[in-house]
Parts: structure tokens; sequence; C-alpha cells
């Protein structure tokens, strides 16, 4: 297909859509129709709440303003952008909103109208059969022209094709990933200076937006010392000088990325405070680092996820049973999951418009503790996007489970264990697009831990 690389290629979205719709079956004519996010105020107040693009939109339409709509002639080909009028009251306020000969230059669509002529459009269509995305129409728009309105096949059908991205939307991950990654330096080099971890919130909000990237994709983690254990540790508000030493010897764990225009990066370091990593601090960063590069040599198109993810567990087990935490038969400790105490989360997921995007079909069910929370369950074809953040973590809540059950205490050894409660946790995140020959590593922060270090202290000079 032709793609515009001026313009995001909304237009080629939506034939490729059309044509998923085909191939299950619901044959080749109709009416695309998705909403975008509509305004909303916040309650007991006249204040927006902080505008969202439904992705799903987004992706047939290129389009991140409020109150839109978009409409796809399957048959003529036809890509139709529906935007509010002009409102007179306030424009006093916002200023002049988009105008259609505007958003004809902007985005990659065929026709611009404006959003009070969505029934007239759908109503003189002239074809039977109209795909929506259920609960997502309001009830100002009449659907009662068509014969049919399937509502349970276009969601499943974008979401499909939001997997593979062309060449447009890697470049704007590419962006995000390298605001991101200068943020992350960034936050390093400040390590010494700083005080609380709040100070290194504050670093990476304004690098990221002093790059043209105002919103993060998630709440960024930024986690000093033991904080590190809770995966999704959100206060970002502790001081950073270890309470049993009174020093600042710990590890700083960041997982933050930005989003360049709707595309969202997903980046994890660990750094030390100090400018060097202590021995125990280290020897988990190797195995964490070790568990990244020994998938990332496994990945091309169609490899099998689960395969990566059961190998980063055999990495880490090979390397806890190295330093002693661990202890007995590899294989043994394998295969009753004794590492899912030590790395509980899965390998990675998709990415995209979304953090943890779609199409990755996990099975939060499955009764495999190493498999339960792996969000990306399949293949990986060329040009999906996916991430790759081995972890190692002593969080108590987790592991002691593990060592008041005797069927699972005996692979631990609590003495050398209890070296290692302070490292908090490791992780080491990048965002990789699957490429024919193997990977390309859209991420560049440092990671080898003597550049990692190499950085922190410069940033103290």
């Amino acid at each position: 297909m032709d793609i515009n690389v001026d313009k995001y290629p909304a237009k080629s979205h939506a034939k490729r859509v059309a044509e998923k719709l085909s191939a299950a079956g619901h044959g080749s004519s109709g009416i695309i129709f998705v909403e975008g996010q509509k305004e909303h105020i916040i309650d007991d107040s006249d204040e927006p709440f902080h505008f969202r693009q439904r992705r799903n939109f987004l992706y047939l339409s290129g389009c991140l303003e409020a109150d839109c709509s978009v409409a796809y002639n399957i048959e003529k080909d036809e890509l139709t952008l529906f935007i509010p009028p002009i409102d007179p009251a306030s424009v006093m306020w916002s200023g002049l909103p988009l105008e259609p000969a505007e958003a004809m230059k902007q985005f990659d669509v065929d026709v611009v109208l404006p959003t009070t002529e969505i029934n007239n459009y759908l109503a003189k269509c002239g074809v039977e059969k109209v795909f929506t995305i259920a609960d997502r129409v309001c009830s100002e728009v009449s659907l009662s022209s068509f014969k049919q309105n399937e509502s349970s096949a276009l969601k499943t059908a974008i979401e499909s094709c939001r997997v593979v991205k062309d060449e447009y939307e890697i470049g704007l991950l590419r962006r995000a990933n390298e605001v991101s990654s200068k943020a992350h330096v960034e936050v390093m080099k400040s390590a010494t200076k700083a005080t609380n971890e709040r100070e290194f919130y504050a670093k990476l909000n304004y690098v990221c937006m002093a790059n043209g990237c105002s919103d993060q994709s998630y709440h960024p983690i930024l986690a000093c010392g033991p904080n590190a254990a809770t995966l999704h540790y959100v206060k970002n508000n502790a001081d950073l000088t270890n309470p049993a030493t009174g020093v600042k010897d710990q590890l700083l764990l960041i997982d933050a990325g930005c989003q360049y225009k709707a595309y969202c990066a997903d980046i994890t370091r660990a750094f030390p405070l100090s400018g060097k990593f202590s021995p125990e601090a280290r020897q988990i960063y190797d195995i964490a680092l070790e568990m990244q590069k020994v998938t990332l040599g496994m990945i091309k198109p169609d490899v099998l996820f689960d395969d990566l993810h059961a190998m980063a567990h055999r990495v880490a087990i090979k390397g806890l049973v190295k330093i002693g935490i661990l202890t007995g038969s590899e294989d043994e400790i394998f295969d009753k999951g004794i590492s899912a105490a030590f790395f509980p989360h899965g390998l990675g997921h998709h990415l995209g418009m979304d953090t943890h995007d779609v199409g990755g079909n996990p099975n939060p069910a499955d009764p495999n503790r190493m498999f339960k929370y792996l969000r990306l369950r399949g293949t990986i074809p060329e040009r999906s996007v996916v991430t790759i953040e081995p972890g190692v973590y002593f969080c108590r809540y987790i592991i002691e489970p593990f060592l008041t059950n005797p069927e699972t205490s005996k692979y631990i050894n609590t003495d050398v264990l209890d070296k290692y409660w302070t490292v908090g946790g490791v992780r080491i995140e990048d965002n990789v697009v699957v490429r024919a020959n193997g990977f390309e590593n859209l991420t560049t922060v440092p990671k080898e831990p003597e550049e990692v270090e190499r950085i922190v202290q410069e940033g103290a000079n």
C-alpha cells in the first residue's frame, strides 16, 4: 500500500482494517465508523480531565483533537474525518479550533466535514452495513439507516492490525525512545546531587517536555533501594539516603518513557546513586543484563515469546545458583517455578499507542506461576514492537511464601539471601522492533555497568 510519508498513514490503516474484516467473512463493503474521545469535565469543576485520545480512533485518523469521528467507506475507499464546527462563544476563551482546510493538510483523509453532518452522511452513504465498536457510539448518532450494525468484529480487527507497525509508526516510537533515553541519562547524571526521588521525577519531566514530549506514557517509577522491589512503585518521594548506613549507597530503578504524538516509550534502567555498584548489586545487575542479552539474541519473526520468557528464567536460575541464593538442580528449580519468587512478572509486552499495547493475548488464569503475568503470549511477527524487560527482585511479600513452604524453601539459601534484601530490584528494559534478520533496538540508554557508573560519576563533577 502507498503511504503518504508526510502524514500519519490513516488511510493505509483503514484499508488494512477493511481487509482484515473481509478475511474474517464480513464482506467487502460497508462503513467503518469510529468516534474519538470527547472532552469530559471534572466533577464539581469547570475544568476538563487531561485529554487522552481513543487509540482505535487515532489509528484510523491520526487525529489527536477532541470530539471528532471518522468514517471509512470500504467500497469507495474514502476516508472522512468529522471535526467540531466553530462555536463562536468558545473562540474568545480558546481561540479558533481546527478548521477543515487545515485538517485536510494535517491528516491523511479524503474528506473533512463538521460533526453536525455525521447523521446526514450515514443516512446517505448508500450501504447496508456499518461496523462500529460496542458502547463507543454516542446516543446522538443515528444508525437507523443501516440494515446491519456489526459491533463485535471491528475492535478485534483494529487491534489485530495495530500489532504490526508501519515504518511511520516505528519512526514515532523511535523519537519517543530518543527523548526518553536522553531523559534517563540526565537522571543518571543528577544522581549524586539529588536528595529525594521526586528530584529525579522533576528532571525526567523537564527533559521530556523541553524536547517536545509533554506527556509520559505512564506514571514513572523512580524507586530507591528496597522501593524497587515494588514492581509498579508510584510514590516517587522517598529520601535517597540509606537509613541503615546514612549514605547514598543504594540503587535507583527508573522505569519511565514519554509519548511522542501518542506513541509510547517504556524504558527501565538501574544505577548506583554513589556512582559505584556494591558487590551484591553488581551481581544482581549482571544477572538481569545477561537475561536481557540472551533473550534479545533469540528475537526473530514468529518466535514464540513464551520461549524467550522461559529462557530468561533459566538464565536467572543459573545466575542465582552461581551466587548461592538458589541451591539444587537448575532443571528442578525451573520445573517447580522457584525463580518466579525473584522474577515474578513477564519478560515483555507489545508497545505502540499504549504502553501495554493490544494483541498480547495474556492468560492471567494460567496455573503456571511462571507464565501467569506474561502479557504477551504467542508469536511476535515482523515489524511488531516489543519490550524486553527481565528483572531480579527481593520483595519480602513475594519471596516469603516460598520460604515458609517446605516444598519450595529447600531451594533457597536464606543465609545468602539476607545479604541482598537492600538491593531492592534490578530491571533492564529496551524497546525493540522485530526485523527480518533479528531486531532493531530503539533504546539508546547505556546499560553496560561500567558505562552506567561512568555517567553517574560524570554528573558528580
